[in-house]
């Protein structure tokens, strides 16, 4: 299936009103796919799994600004560091220490996101809010000196009920705004991330500034 151009366009001159920044989720896609929507001045494209990410990032301009928003595996980071924009799934110190050192051999630093456990399902990975305030907090943190945490990511319940939805938003945004007090050289948020397809609408309402978006612009995954 081609690229939905048109709802592309709307769906852009919807988020640059409210100053929201898109990151199209190309997981599954060719890379003539993400072509044709850089070719029409999309830049942040999003991937799940590391080696598509590794094949697409050689095959396309080396401007692309790519996102890693799966479940990040440590031994997997060296792989990304070189070149990543933005690694969303950060959910454990661990994750968040190698990828200091996977940034330091590069000679770069690299931003990340925490993300959260907002929604219902077990399967879901993050942070409950006592673990983000202790990493947040960690006498640890200030040593890493090659990554910086610019915000908070959570994916919503998979559910028919739009109130519960949202209460989710809810919550991640006032975890977002309690923690995003603790400015530090290292972490300094910047970035809410919440909302897919199926209800981004709702976590603008809910304050969400990136949304991530796949099945609107690429159809149904393969």
């Amino acid at each position: 299936m081609a690229v939905n151009i048109v709802a592309y366009q709307e769906l852009l001159k919807e988020l640059q009103a409210k100053d929201v920044l898109l990151v199209a989720v190309s997981k599954t896609k060719p890379p003539e796919e993400i072509r044709e929507l850089y070719d029409l001045g999309q830049q942040d494209f999003g991937e799940n799994y590391v080696q598509e990410l590794l094949d697409k990032q050689s095959q396309l301009p080396a401007d692309i600004r790519w996102h890693f928003i799966g479940h990040l595996q440590s031994n997997k980071v060296r792989s990304i560091a070189p070149f990543i924009t933005l690694i969303h799934g950060v959910d454990s110190f661990r994750l968040l220490r190698e990828i200091d050192k996977q940034a330091m051999k590069c000679k770069r630093e690299i931003n990340c996101l925490l993300q959260v456990h907002i929604a219902s399902e077990e399967t879901k990975f993050g942070l409950d809010e006592s673990e983000l305030s202790e990493l947040l907090q960690s006498a640890e943190l200030p040593a890493l000196e090659h990554i910086h945490i610019d915000g908070l990511m959570g994916m919503a319940s998979l559910s028919a009920d739009p109130a519960k939805v949202r209460e989710e938003f809810k919550y991640l945004h006032s975890l977002f705004d309690k923690f995003g007090k603790l400015r530090t050289p290292r972490c300094q948020f910047r970035i809410l991330s919440m909302g897919m397809s199926a209800d981004y609408k709702m976590a603008l309402e809910e304050g969400s500034n990136m949304v991530r978006i796949g099945s609107l612009l690429f159809g149904s995954r393969d």
